[in-house]
């Protein structure tokens, strides 16, 4: 279909070409949205309930002056945005290069790797953007959204979502076995999750602890993604916090297309 396209020359420009790859796993995508449908769709009510409902019911008083679940929530939009960056950034691109092949076929055609790794990250955004979308809208049903700021958390989730992903594509297509991947869950997908300050203040972590959340880019996202929904001013806070994970989007990229020009140009 690539191939066949850019003979017509109806994809000769760069970013044709790249559309060409993302239009590629959005026909895939097609044809097996329902195996992830129930999670994207059930999975944000089933959290809000379980722990913005139930354990919100034991935060006496809130968090920062609001209801534990109004401040849960954001958070839990941009763990979302993280979770399924990692989710398609790790077994879907392993095997695009052992085991079904992809990439090869794509770089068999007039295809630069910047297009290939521009076409799958640009369908990765637009899982993303569909998840975001479908926990703000939970968020909505459940009254926990407060301010007009709110929709910029679909963007804030963008960005945090490329971040973590960049790096995570790079990592997969570095590795030569499957359970590099599952580490990679284990030892740092997990952690991020859990002390980047989602279901609890970061400053409330030990002083060494608090400075490895700070570090990591979900922490970065998830307050960000709370200022917007409680409509609080970022202030130069939220200038840092967009410029380090622009920096993390330019690293991963760059690390992301030295592995795939190691593999797939001869």
């Amino acid at each position: 279909m690539v191939a066949a396209q850019i003979r017509r020359g109806t994809v000769a420009t760069p970013h044709g070409r790249a559309l060409s790859v993302l239009e590629y796993h959005l026909v895939s995508y097609r044809r097996t949205w329902r195996a992830s449908a129930l999670s994207t769709l059930v999975l944000p009510l089933l959290i809000m309930l379980g722990f913005g409902v139930g354990v919100g019911s034991f935060v006496n008083g809130g968090v920062a002056g609001v209801r534990y679940l109004d401040w849960l929530v954001p958070g839990l939009v941009a763990s979302t945005a993280a979770q399924v960056a990692i989710g398609e950034a790790t077994w879907p691109v392993f095997s695009c290069f052992e085991w079904i092949r992809v990439y090869f076929a794509q770089a068999a055609a007039p295809l630069r790797v910047a297009d290939i790794l521009a076409g799958h990250l640009g369908y990765m955004l637009f899982r993303i953007l569909v998840s975001a979308t479908v926990f703000l809208a939970a968020s909505v049903a459940f009254s926990a959204v407060h301010s007009w700021w709110a929709p910029l958390t679909l963007v804030v989730s963008l960005l945090t979502g490329l971040a973590v992903a960049a790096p995570t594509v790079a990592y997969s297509a570095r590795v030569s076995s499957d359970s590099y991947l599952a580490i990679l869950l284990r030892l740092a997908v997990l952690p991020m999750s859990l002390f980047s300050g989602v279901f609890f203040p970061v400053e409330s972590l030990p002083l060494g602890w608090r400075w490895v959340a700070y570090a990591l880019p979900l922490w970065h996202g998830v307050d960000l993604s709370r200022d917007a929904m409680l409509g609080t001013a970022p202030g130069l806070l939220g200038a840092w916090h967009v410029g380090y994970l622009s920096a993390w989007c330019a690293a991963g990229w760059w690390l992301a297309h030295r592995q795939f020009r190691r593999r797939l140009v001869v």
